[in-house]
C-alpha cells in the first residue's frame, strides 16, 4: 500500500547581474536539489540588446564567459559542469570552438552534445546550455 508520495526537492530560481537579463519568459539559472540547470547563452552585450562578436572564436569565448559567471554565481566552476548541449549555426565552425572549449573545460570534461541549427536567436552563431552538480 503507497504510503506517502515524495515530491521531490523542491525548485529554486536564480540570476546574476554578470551576464544579460533573460530576454524572453525563462529563468538564467533553475537549481533542484544539487543540479543546477542553466538557460542556453547566446553572445549578448551585458545589456541584453546587441549581438558581441562577429566570429565563431569571439562568441564561443564570451558565452562561455558567461556561463562561467552563471557558475560562479552559484558557487560552482566548469569542473562541476556534466552536461553541456552546443547549438551551432556551422559546423564548419567546429574545431575552432571544440579548441576554444577544450580551454574552458580543462579536466574530466563533461558528456556533450553538439549539433548545427538552422537559425539562433538574435542569428548568433553558437549557444551553449550546461547542468551543472554541486557535490
Amino acid at each position: 500500500a503507497l504510503v506517502g508520495c515524495a515530491t521531490g526537492p523542491a525548485k529554486q530560481i536564480h540570476a546574476t547581474g554578470d551576464i544579460y537579463p533573460a530576454i524572453g519568459p525563462y529563468s538564467q539559472i533553475v537549481q533542484t536539489g544539487n543540479l543546477y540547470f542553466l538557460s542556453g547563452v547566446i553572445p549578448l552585450n551585458k545589456a541584453g540588446n546587441a549581438v558581441q562578436g562577429t566570429t565563431i572564436e569571439e562568441q564561443t569565448r564570451l558565452v562561455l564567459d558567461y556561463i562561467g559567471a552563471k557558475l560562479k554565481s552559484q558557487g560552482l566552476g566548469f569542473e562541476h559542469v556534466v552536461m553541456s548541449t552546443v547549438y551551432m549555426k556551422n559546423l564548419n565552425d567546429f574545431a575552432t570552438m571544440n579548441r576554444i572549449y577544450a580551454e574552458y573545460f580543462k579536466t574530466a570534461p563533461p558528456a556533450r552534445a553538439t549539433v548545427e541549427v538552422a537559425r539562433l536567436p538574435r542569428d548568433v552563431l553558437i549557444e551553449i546550455a550546461v547542468v551543472a552538480s554541486k557535490p
